[in-house]
């Protein structure tokens, strides 16, 4: 009679090979991670709230775009001395022409709206900003307009004066200076005037800096929104002379920013 062959005994858990084991815990962790990305950044495209308002899309940054020798703003340890802030000075009517307005930016994660710029201006994702729109390479000094929560030390209390405002306007423009500018850059204030709704206060001014051995200048723009917070809102822009035809750009944002 042929030999009956035994029956091969059930494998438990522990006789499973680990490299398989690690496999399929590699696996599960991996999908874990792209759900909880999508979970997570979900809600950080700025929705739209009113139906005659263009919701903007905002793209990130493509990689190719920050390489390591592309320059970084350079802090100053030293302290950056301002001039006196005008107690009243209206915005200048800047060279160029301005961009067809094409919608409006409402940044839910500041508060604010105010206008989305056509050509050649492009919304993107740009950190530590909320919403950015941006002309050219992502390189110092950017052609930029931007919104964000207030970045600087803000105040113990809300704002109860213009004054109030102004002073911490004052203190968004020397941020600027400090992280979207050379080294050394210096400014000469152009407009100092209330928000046109709502509670704030918006800076002009021109930046002087010197860049690739070059001395050159930006013209530049600050506003701080009242959003129901401590802080207010940070809308800044800020264009060098290589970009000098979008300069009436700023004229449109500060006339137009709001609120929500």
């Amino acid at each position: 009679m042929p030999e009956r062959t035994a029956k091969p005994a059930s494998r438990g858990l522990g006789d499973i090979p680990i490299k398989v084991v690690y496999l399929a815990g590699a696996s599960l962790a991996t999908v874990l991670a792209v759900l909880l990305v999508f979970v997570v950044f979900s809600g950080d495209v700025p929705a739209n709230q009113g139906q005659q308002e263009e919701v903007v899309a905002v793209a990130p940054v493509p990689s190719s775009a920050t390489p390591s020798a592309t320059p970084s703003p350079t802090v100053s340890e030293s302290p950056i001395v301002l001039p006196p802030v005008p107690e009243s000075k209206k915005f200048p009517a800047l060279s160029g022409k301005a961009a067809k307005v094409t919608g409006t930016i409402t940044d839910k994660n500041t508060g604010i709206k105010y206008p989305r710029l056509g050509s050649p201006w492009k919304a993107r994702d740009f950190p530590p900003f909320s919403v950015a729109q941006r002309i050219g390479e992502v390189a110092i000094p950017h052609t930029l307009v931007a919104s964000a929560k207030y970045p600087a030390d803000g105040p113990d209390k809300k704002p109860s004066s213009n004054a109030d405002y102004r002073a911490i306007a004052t203190e968004a423009a020397r941020w600027t200076i400090r992280t979207q500018y050379p080294k050394g850059a210096t400014l000469a204030w152009t407009a100092s005037q209330k928000i046109p709704v709502g509670k704030g206060w918006t800076l002009g001014y021109k930046v002087t800096y010197t860049f690739d051995g070059k001395e050159q200048v930006a013209q530049a723009m600050v506003t701080v929104v009242e959003v129901g917070r401590t802080k207010p809102t940070l809308l800044m822009a800020s264009i060098p002379e290589t970009n000098k035809e979008r300069w009436r750009d700023l004229s449109t944002i500060v006339k137009r920013v709001r609120p929500l």
